[in-house]
């Protein structure tokens, strides 16, 4: 008995030798995404070491899956701060009720750039911040980690790697030209939407041209926006000719936080790793009392509503709308409202301050899933076959849910003209059973299990694949060292095109002669 337990320990030890994993993280939603793949690197036996601000709403300073080291920090990010996105979320709603102006569109990108410009700045503050402390720094390289771990949609942590001289696994969705693909990955703008463009793979004319003004934008907020501050450390600290798109361009492997049963399909990298949904698991029991409530849904189910951690308050007037239409309703509604009690409150929904919504995604009476249409609630829904009623707010939201409208697996309205009746007749239309929400969402949710190996598992085996081989070389493409004219094959076009011309010229030029020649000897015969 006693050999047979201790075979059954050896088995279930990690199958791979311990490391040292330095990450990197971004707070806010990003972390609880790394948070996953931190707690199962743990699980295999590495030793993982996690740079944290003292301005952290996140990030806990204790941890039994991590060591942490606290770096000061006197401002938070714009994403530490509930005061400063409750700021942001309705500035960005008071301008989207001129979105379809001119002034609208300048204003959007303004108050965008605003609030990318002030937090890069804040990020390249607190990477300084880090380059000072020589003492940490000592500390760092005598370590000897074996990977960088971090998230580059705020790069602060590929300018520290790039520093340390550690290879790089990224975990991420978005940087700031846009989905992540477009950093490294060829993206042709005829059938790959833009952020922010709300658009499919499917674009006619005028879409693919106004697909191209989306992508102009953005790549000038990567290198006009964003890039400055990040520029001003690569001068001062790595000398010139070093750029942050490049050591971005340069990661060893890009764990993708998305795959293609949610996601449009396009050209990719060998070195991109798709794990979308890899933070979904099957649903535990629900606390007694949400159970009890759960069940008292009888035949009509439950309807769950969240907005985020950041986003929770939608004000008191859109709020009176949502709870007007739930109170219409004969579905049971649990809805993590932040702020003022609506006064139009139903007896038919009840409000929490947070609730176990992976679990209550998964329970069988869950009929409907009201969200801003964040990419790990979509998963979640997805994996439980949820429809989806999107109200999306900022950022990537909108593109999110125009993707499951496109899967026709989910609706979403517009914030701005909510009202109660559209609010009410959505829904219905989406838990009517003559209408195909819930069997496409069964079947992408089919698709999205149907995987040789586990998205977590695979992170995790691609972050040892690294750790390994001392990197992934082999597997990044050298196309960021080309100029962008090189990349596209200006120059070649530009020198055939000459050849071409200067070919053309030459056989003009000698026809013309030729024809004077033969005029002249006309003319000689005839005089």
């Amino acid at each position: 008995m006693g050999w047979t337990a201790l075979l059954l320990l050896l088995w279930a030890l990690p199958l791979c030798d311990s490391g040292k994993i330095l990450v990197y993280p971004i707070d806010g939603s990003h972390w609880l995404n790394m948070r996953i793949i931190v707690e199962a690197l743990h699980a295999r036996g590495h030793e993982i070491t996690v740079l944290r601000s003292s301005t952290s709403w996140y990030v806990s300073e204790t941890s039994p899956h991590y060591s942490s080291i606290t770096i000061p920090q006197p401002k938070p990010q714009n994403l530490e701060s509930e005061d400063f996105m409750s700021g942001f979320l309705q500035r960005s709603i008071e301008i989207r009720k001129n979105r379809g102006s001119l002034w609208g569109l300048i204003d959007f990108y303004k108050n965008l750039f605003q609030m990318i410009g002030e937090n890069q700045v804040v990020v390249t503050e607190f990477v300084v911040t880090i380059f000072e402390n020589k003492t940490l720094i000592k500390e760092l390289t005598d370590t000897g980690y074996d990977v960088f771990l971090t998230d580059p949609a705020f790069p602060g942590g590929v300018l520290l790697a790039h520093y340390l001289k550690l290879p790089t696994v990224f975990n991420v969705r978005w940087t700031f030209n846009g989905d992540a693909h477009f950093m490294i990955a060829p993206s042709p703008l005829s059938f790959v939407p833009q952020l922010f463009s709300q658009y499919t793979d499917k674009m006619d004319f005028f879409q693919r041209l106004s697909n191209l003004f989306y992508h102009g934008i953005l790549v000038y907020m990567l290198h006009y926006v964003s890039n400055p501050p990040y520029q001003a450390v690569c001068d001062r600290y790595f000398g010139p000719g070093v750029d942050v798109v490049s050591m971005m361009q340069g990661g060893d492997i890009w764990l993708m936080r998305t795959e293609f049963t949610f996601d449009f399909p396009r050209p990719t990298m060998p070195n991109m790793v798709y794990m979308g949904g890899f933070h979904v698991r099957p649903s535990k029991p629900l606390p007694d009392d949400l159970e009890e409530f759960v069940q008292s849904s009888g035949e009509h189910g439950v309807i769950i509503m969240t907005m985020g951690t950041l986003l929770g308050d939608l004000g008191p007037e859109r709020s009176e709308v949502i709870a007007a239409a739930f109170a219409a309703l004969p579905q049971k509604v649990i809805w993590r409202h932040v702020g003022q009690r609506p006064i139009a409150l139903g007896n038919n929904t009840r409000l929490v301050q947070w609730m176990p919504q992976n679990d209550l995604l998964g329970h069988p009476k869950t009929r409907l899933f009201v969200t801003h249409g964040g990419t790990n609630g979509l998963y979640e829904a997805m994996y439980h076959a949820v429809p989806v009623l999107g109200i999306p707010l900022i950022f990537d939201q909108f593109d999110n849910m125009e993707r499951m409208k496109a899967h026709r697996a989910g609706e979403f309205v517009e914030i701005t003209t909510l009202d109660t009746d559209t609010l009410v007749k959505t829904i219905q239309r989406l838990l009517d059973p003559k209408e195909p929400y819930k069997t496409k969402m069964l079947k992408l949710s089919r698709l999205l299990q149907d995987k040789p190996i586990k998205p977590l598992e695979s992170a995790v085996f691609w972050t040892e694949y690294v750790m390994r081989h001392k990197g992934a070389t082999h597997m990044r493409t050298e196309s960021y060292k080309l100029p962008w004219y090189a990349y596209h094959s200006l120059d070649v076009i530009a020198t055939i095109l000459a050849a071409v011309l200067l070919t053309l010229y030459i056989i003009y030029m000698f026809c013309r002669l030729l024809i004077q020649s033969l005029l002249r000897v006309k003319k000689s015969k005839t005089e």
